[in-house]
């Protein structure tokens, strides 16, 4: 029997030549347990013996889980991630990128093994993929996410995800349209349908979500505001309005006089079609809406925008291209970044200060140009 140093137990030299250790605890429950360590070398087992006593005295558990990082994703996405406060398309959004960009990388890797450096090779695997930074920081964030309850329920002794810097997303300029651009645009949807929907997204830079989920309770069109208080998305529970994720964006967006002379015409307008299907019109208050006045499906809403945008001779813009013009035309003008991040919704001034810095060096010019004016030089 090897000579045991302060707060260690019996080392035990086996007849096989290796050697082990026998712990005794009490769990959280009070009930004594024991556990054996062994090792090739009398070394290896007091590490294993003293880092199984600074587990018992962390309050962590004594052994990681054998279980897969596949099988904990699943009781995860099942259990944890569904008792969230999450809204409904974040959750799904995170058990589908678990279940397509998690299990089939590092899901067969028994939990208790997983280490940092596999959280780093993954990283390099998906950026090898070629997603999109944005992308893999959220891929990321699912794992850590995931990882932390393990390490709550006792599983891990700690999050390896947490020891792995955050991915960085590397910050591109906003794609907005130009002047011309946007004037081709309003030619295109000129008499859709959807008209006044994409027009009202040009003129106050809402989110398709935001702009879908206005009620006509929201809209004070004597006063030239709206109030931004529903965001309407698609999840696996089917259409929901759900509040805005932020308080920053929970917000009143004033008006432009095209706009509310826009959606004057387009309440007559729905007023006339309520009419004409008065025994099918299912009414919900809702500012746009199907031919019955039902919520519109968002995916439908982007597809017909991207037809309008191909007639345009526009290619590669999307329905959030209308709200990073909003913002450029909105600071090209002039405007305060600060105001058009209230404008915006935007969690902080530096978000906004950041995606359209693009527009800096023409409001510089300006400026410089001003200044010329102003003096005698």
């Amino acid at each position: 029997m090897a000579r045991r140093a302060n707060g260690e137990g019996s080392i035990f030299k086996r007849k096989d030549g290796t050697w082990s250790a026998e712990l005794s605890y009490r769990d959280n429950h009070g009930t004594l347990k024991r556990r054996t360590v062994y090792g090739k070398t009398q070394a290896e087992v007091r590490a294993k013996f003293r880092d199984a006593r600074e587990r018992i005295e962390s309050g962590a558990p004594i052994k990681d889980a054998s279980m897969t990082v596949a099988a904990w994703l699943e009781d995860w996405i099942t259990k944890s991630l569904a008792a969230s406060d999450r809204k409904q398309a974040t959750k799904d959004l995170y058990a589908t990128l678990a279940r397509t960009h998690l299990v089939p990388t590092i899901g067969t890797i028994a939990l208790g093994r997983l280490r940092p450096s596999d959280v780093e090779a993954l990283v390099v695997t998906k950026r090898g993929a070629g997603l999109s930074g944005s992308t893999i920081r959220t891929i990321y964030t699912v794992l850590r996410s995931a990882l932390e309850i393990a390490a709550r329920d006792g599983l891990l002794r700690s999050n390896p995800a947490a020891a792995v810097k955050r991915p960085s997303v590397e910050r591109k300029d906003a794609p907005h349209l130009t002047a011309e651009q946007a004037q081709a645009l309003l030619e295109a949807i000129r008499g859709d349908r959807l008209e006044t929907l994409f027009r009202l997204m040009l003129a106050t830079g809402l989110r398709r979500g935001e702009a879908l989920a206005l009620h006509w309770s929201d809209i004070h069109l004597d006063a030239g505001l709206l109030r931004v208080r529903w965001t309407l998305s698609r999840t696996s529970q089917g259409l929901r309005l759900d509040e805005p994720k932020t308080d920053k964006s929970r917000r009143t967006v004033p008006l432009p006089r095209s706009a509310i002379e826009t959606l004057r015409a387009h309440r007559t307008r729905q007023l006339e079609e309520q009419r004409m299907t008065a025994g099918a019109w299912q009414e919900h208050g809702l500012v746009f809406t199907t031919e019955i006045g039902t919520p519109l499906e968002p995916r439908n809403v982007l597809r017909r925008f991207e037809v309008l945008a191909e007639r345009a001779g526009l290619r590669g813009v999307t329905l959030h291209t209308l709200r990073h013009s909003a913002a450029s035309f909105l600071l090209a003008a002039g405007t305060h970044t600060k105001v058009v991040q209230e404008h915006l919704g935007h969690s902080s001034y530096a978000i906004t200060a950041d995606i359209y810095s693009h527009v800096g060096p023409a409001q510089q010019r300006e400026a410089a140009d001003r200044l010329d004016q102003a003096l005698r030089w």
